[in-house]
């Protein structure tokens, strides 16, 4: 079951799920609207060194900024970028959240690929967006996310404890 918007602030109202900042405008219809942190990386272009998936840290391929409301980030057309969210969201053990972009932003020619937030997770969503047919500057506390909360049939038995529970700002992949 999809919660409404009067299901998400009973929810945040009991502490069960928590949005922090939560803005007046973040409580949508049917789910809330997340934005842009200050915080943006982009893979560097090489074709001499490649990512193994299995052992790498991504660091040493990665360029991360932190921008400002007034400088923006420009996302490139086709390129890859991690972004992160400005909330720190913290999921009950019997919500999962699917996330899509806004559709302003689509509009725009971006793209995320499907994304879901697991019950038990805690953190900053880092988030990969992918740049359309032309350059688009975005800017931090932008609404860009929204996440759908669907109530699971009962609480899961083993929530969210992976490797990116508590990622603060953008969080690169981390080999298994």
């Amino acid at each position: 079951m999809i919660l409404s918007d009067w299901d998400i602030r009973v929810y945040i109202e009991k502490g069960l799920l928590i949005i922090n900042p939560l803005f007046n405008d973040t409580i949508r219809e049917n789910g809330v609207d997340l934005r842009f942190g200050y915080q943006f990386c982009r893979f560097k272009k090489s074709k001499e060194h490649v990512i193994d998936s299995k052992k790498d840290p991504v660091e040493e391929v990665l360029v991360c900024e932190e921008t400002d409301e007034e400088r923006g980030f420009v996302i490139y057309p086709l390129e890859h970028v991690l972004a992160t969210t400005l909330e720190w969201v913290e999921l009950p053990h019997d919500l999962v959240g699917f996330v899509n972009l806004r559709s302003t932003f689509a509009r725009y020619s971006l793209y995320i690929p499907p994304t879901i937030i697991d019950a038990g997770f805690k953190g900053n969503v880092t988030i990969e967006i992918i740049g359309g047919s032309m350059p688009v500057k975005v800017y931090p506390n932008q609404r860009f996310l929204h996440v759908i909360f669907a109530r699971t049939s009962s609480p899961v038995f083993k929530p969210y404890r992976g490797k990116y529970q508590g990622q603060k700002g953008v969080t690169p992949p981390k080999p298994d």
